[in-house]
C-alpha cells in the first residue's frame, strides 16, 4: 500500500515545486518591467532563464512519474488455472461434466443503442429559454462598442491664411511685446484655455483685426462725412448740413470700430477660460469619486489618470489629463513635477487645487483613496452650491433680459422720437431712430449670449 501511494506524494511535491517557481517568475518578470538600469535588468534576466531552466525539469519529471504509473494490470492471454478465481474452480469441480465438453465463456457484447442526433436548438428557442435582462443587455452592448475599432484620421492641422498674413505684419512687434512681460495675461489665458494657437500669432492677428477696422471705420467716416443713410428711397442722398457739424457727429466711428476689435479679441481669451473652468468643475466632483474607487486598488497613480482617459465620460478633463500624460511618457517628468506643472497652468482653481494637494500626499507618502474621498465629498458639495446658485440667477436673468430688451427699446425711440419733436438734444430722422433701436437689440443680445456662454451649465 505504500508503494502505490509513493509516485502520488511525489507528484504533490513536485506540483508544489512548480507552483512556488511560477509565483516567482511571475514576480521576476513584473520587476523587469519596472526596472531602470540595464545591470539591475541583466540581474532579473538571468535569474528569468535559471527559473525556467528549473520549470522545464520539474515538469519533466512530473512527466516521468505519471507515465510510471499503472492503474490496471494486464492479464497474459494463456492464464493457468491458478489464476482464475476461486468460486470458478469449485464451481467446475462440482459438476461432473467434462472439460472438453464444458461451455466455454463467451464474451458478453452489450446491447447498443441506435445514436439519436442532439437537437440544435433554435435562434427562438434560446430566446425563450434564456431572456436576458436590461442590465445584461447593456453590458453585452458596452462590450460590442469597446470591441468596436475606432479608425480614427490623423490630419495634420495647418495655420489659417488669416493667421499667416498678420503674423507676416506684426509677429515681431507682438515677439517683442511679450518678451518685454506685456500682454501676460492674455498669454496664460491662451495657455490655459487650449486655444490652438501661439501667443504671439494670437497677439498678432488681434493686431490685424484692429487695423482692418480702423481702415473700415476710415472708409465709413469718409463716406457718412459726405453721404446720408435713409430708410426712404432714395436710400443714400448727399449731405446738406456743414462738414464741421458732421465731422464731430461721425468721428467716434474712426476710434469706436477698432476699440471694440481689439477689447473682442483680447478679452476672447479670457470668455474660453472661464467656459472651460466651468465644464471642468461641473465633471471633476464626479471624476473625483471615479479615482477615489481607483485608487483603492492600489495601482500606480499614473494609472489613475489613464483609466479616466479611457472611459471618455469627462471630455473637458480628459484633455488635461492627456496633456499629463504625454509630459510623463514623452518629456519624462516625474509625476509630481508634472502635476506642479499643470496645476499652474490648469484653467480651474479647484482641479489646481486637487493636483496640488495628490503631488503633496505622494511626497509625503500619504493614504490616496483617503485623499480622493475627502476631496470628493467638498468638491459634490460645492457642486451642489453651485446649481443652487444658478438655478436662482437664471430666474433674476430673465427678468433683467425681458427689461432690458424689450422695454429699454420703446422707452428709448420714445425718448428719441420726443428729443426730435420738440428739437432738444440731437435730432436724428425716423430712419436713424430705427437704425439706432436695431443696433441697440443686437448688442444687448450679443452681450446676453456672451453671459450665457460663460455662465451655462456644461451639457
Amino acid at each position: 500500500m505504500v508503494d502505490s501511494e509513493m509516485p502520488f506524494e511525489r507528484i504533490k511535491q513536485e506540483l508544489a515545486k512548480e507552483r512556488k517557481i511560477i509565483y516567482e517568475l511571475n514576480s521576476f518578470i513584473n520587476y523587469f518591467k519596472s526596472a531602470g538600469s540595464s545591470e539591475e535588468k541583466g540581474m532579473v534576466s538571468s535569474q528569468i532563464s535559471v527559473l525556467r531552466k528549473s520549470l522545464i525539469q520539474t515538469a519533466q519529471n512530473i512527466i516521468q512519474e505519471l507515465e510510471g504509473i499503472s492503474l490496471f494490470k494486464q492479464l497474459s492471454e494463456e492464464s493457468s488455472e491458478s489464476e482464475i478465481p476461486g468460486f470458478i474452480q469449485e464451481y467446475s469441480e462440482e459438476s461432473n461434466v467434462p472439460r472438453e465438453e464444458r461451455i466455454p465463456f463467451q464474451k458478453i457484447i452489450p446491447q447498443t443503442h441506435p445514436i439519436v442526433p442532439p437537437k440544435i436548438e433554435t435562434r427562438a428557442d434560446l430566446k425563450k429559454k434564456d431572456k436576458a435582462t436590461p442590465l445584461e443587455r447593456l453590458v453585452l452592448k458596452r462590450i460590442r462598442r469597446s470591441k468596436e475599432k475606432k479608425v480614427v484620421k490623423k490630419t495634420e492641422e495647418k495655420p489659417s491664411k488669416y493667421i499667416k498674413v498678420s503674423s507676416k505684419f506684426f509677429y515681431n512687434t507682438s515677439l517683442s511685446l511679450l518678451s518685454k512681460g506685456n500682454f501676460r495675461y492674455i498669454e496664460r489665458d491662451i495657455i490655459k484655455s487650449n486655444l490652438k494657437f501661439v501667443p504671439a500669432a494670437y497677439l498678432s492677428a488681434v493686431f490685424f483685426t484692429t487695423s482692418l477696422f480702423a481702415l473700415i471705420g476710415f472708409v465709413l467716416a469718409i463716406f457718412f462725412l459726405f453721404f446720408d443713410i435713409s430708410s426712404l428711397a432714395p436710400f443714400v442722398s448727399r449731405m446738406t448740413e456743414s462738414l464741421a457739424s458732421r465731422f464731430f457727429k461721425i468721428i467716434w466711428v474712426l476710434f469706436g470700430l477698432p476699440i471694440i476689435a481689439f477689447l473682442a479679441g483680447y478679452l476672447y481669451p479670457s470668455l474660453e477660460r472661464k467656459a472651460l473652468e466651468n465644464k471642468i468643475n461641473a465633471e471633476l466632483p464626479f471624476a473625483t469619486i471615479h479615482m477615489s474607487s481607483i485608487s483603492g486598488s492600489m495601482v500606480d497613480p499614473t494609472k489613475i489618470f489613464d483609466i479616466i482617459v479611457a472611459t471618455g465620460e469627462y471630455p473637458s478633463l480628459e484633455k488635461e489629463f492627456i496633456k499629463l500624460k504625454n509630459e510623463i511618457n514623452i518629456y519624462g517628468y516625474d509625476l509630481v513635477t508634472v502635476l506642479r506643472n499643470r496645476a499652474f497652468n490648469s484653467p480651474s482653481k479647484k482641479l489646481s487645487d486637487l493636483l496640488n494637494g495628490l503631488a503633496t500626499t505622494i511626497t509625503t507618502g500619504g493614504n490616496l483613496p483617503d485623499f480622493f474621498e475627502k476631496r470628493a465629498q467638498n468638491l459634490l458639495f460645492d457642486y451642489r452650491l453651485d446649481m443652487e446658485k444658478q438655478a436662482r440667477s437664471s430666474e433674476t436673468f430673465m427678468d433683467i433680459y425681458i427689461s432690458v430688451v424689450i422695454a429699454a427699446p420703446m422707452i428709448l425711440m420714445l425718448l428719441l422720437m420726443m428729443m426730435r419733436i420738440s428739437g432738444l438734444g440731437i435730432a436724428l430722422s425716423p430712419g436713424m431712430i430705427t437704425l439706432v433701436i436695431i443696433l441697440s437689440v443686437s448688442i444687448i443680445n450679443i452681450i446676453f449670449l456672451a453671459f450665457l456662454h460663460i455662465k451655462q451649465p456644461p451639457s
